[in-house]
């Protein structure tokens, strides 16, 4: 096998090298910057160039190499590229070749274009490491526009009533990718410093955002009628946000679809946003690959390898330590 599966992650044996590994390794080749995947205490990083400043921001100095998306690189015999994966800002997909084999590993990924991410480009290979978070028919996203749309009159009709509206959203892609949906000319728009350290660093890469206002201990609510706060959903729950007074809190996930979750977050409004492929997109991205072969990650993975399998796929499901939308990220608090 090009890939296996080991207990500290996927592991590359005529390579030498971890992709996505969440124990310590040598060489560890990481798909992006979501604490799931992008763990500390490895001696060497490689990555994409898109994604390297923001796993320097939240690693430190850690000792990185980057790739630009479809360069290929020799690692001890193995030809290795990372392509588009859709999820956040510089996500990839880390394609690996020995001796004629190819393997993908996708990390995480969304195969519709949100105006933020690199668009995901589908890889040729005879094998597929797929993600099913949202391995069910049930959730099937609906388009931006629409969601924008709803976003907009949510935070329109909250700011018509005296009340702040705050949206519960992880630092890294989601917060930034509300921040492209929503029309700034509503209101200002207030950032948790998780959020707004996240939004400087993006920027620094040309990445382009509407204005925001970072939230200090001297920012006055009263200074910022009808204002949108976009917050780690972990900083909606204390003291940190009841200093707004009057508010709608909302949680913006794929998570949402779910009535259930809904319920359990204690939000008035759930906003089905998510960086992760849906149904369709999953069946989608495993087709174009023209792969034979299946893993199936975290997410539903024995009822998604069920129906691979029903559809005449070689599919696997592998245990691995990555999350899904409902792990908060850890600059979160």
């Amino acid at each position: 096998m090009v890939l296996e599966f080991r207990d500290e992650g996927i592991f590359c044996p005529a390579g030498g090298f971890h992709i996505d590994p969440w124990r310590p390794v040598d060489r560890a080749l990481v798909t992006h910057g979501h604490a799931d995947h992008a763990y500390p205490g490895h001696r060497r990083y490689l990555t994409s160039a898109a994604a390297a400043p923001v796993m320097r921001h939240r690693l430190g100095d850690i000792t990185i190499e980057t790739m630009e998306f479809g360069e290929t690189r020799d690692i001890n015999g193995v030809t290795v590229s990372f392509h588009p994966a859709g999820h956040v800002p510089g996500s990839a997909q880390v394609r690996v070749e020995h001796k004629g084999e190819v393997w993908v590993a996708s990390g995480d990924y969304k195969t519709t274009p949100d105006g933020l991410s690199e668009t995901f480009a589908p890889v040729r290979c005879h094998a597929f490491i797929t993600e099913c978070t949202f391995g069910l028919p049930v959730f099937d996203w609906k388009p931006e526009a629409v969601l924008a749309a709803e976003i907009n009159a949510w935070w329109q009709a909250n700011a018509a009533e005296g009340r702040v509206s705050a949206i519960g959203a992880y630092s890294l892609g989601k917060a930034q990718r509300l921040l492209t949906m929503v029309d700034s000319g509503l209101g200002p728009i207030l950032t948790h410093a998780a959020v707004e350290n996240t939004n400087d660093v993006l920027r620094g890469q040309g990445l382009t955002l509407p204005e925001t206002v970072r939230v200090t201990p001297e920012t006055d609510p009263k200074m910022h009628p009808g204002a949108l706060l976009i917050a780690p959903p972990s900083a909606l729950d204390g003291r940190w946000a009841r200093r707004f007074g009057p508010m709608s809190s909302a949680f913006a996930s794929g998570w949402m679809a779910l009535r259930g979750v809904r319920r359990r977050r204690a939000t008035e409004r759930g906003f089905v946003v998510s960086d992760h492929a849906d149904w369709k997109g999953l069946n989608a991205a495993i087709a174009e690959t023209g792969a034979t072969r299946i893993f199936a990650t975290h997410g539903y993975t024995a009822t998604f390898r069920q129906w691979l399998e029903s559809q005449g796929y070689d599919a696997q499901i592998v245990q691995t330590e990555f999350g899904d939308e409902l792990v908060d990220d850890e600059d979160a608090a």
